[in-house]
């Protein structure tokens, strides 16, 4: 299996992914604040949208179907 195969069938498994779950939410740390002594811990919240899981599927499909130019 070749590098574009590959990357095609990764994004394909995503794109379904993000669209199964209609957008998919994760939470990251975010900075860490002193105040009076303590230490508060953030969190960043971050959602990726279905439309980008939509774009993924395509973009697997068409890199899928598109054969290598001859040159």
């Amino acid at each position: 299996m070749n590098i574009k195969t590959l990357t095609a069938v990764i994004l394909i498994t995503l794109g379904i992914v993000v669209l199964a779950y209609s957008g998919i939410s994760f939470s990251t740390p975010g900075k860490t604040i002193e105040f009076l002594g303590m230490h508060l811990q953030t969190t960043d919240n971050h959602f990726v949208p279905p439309v980008a899981g939509a774009i993924a599927l395509v973009g697997g499909i068409v890199l899928l179907l598109v054969k290598p130019r001859a040159v």
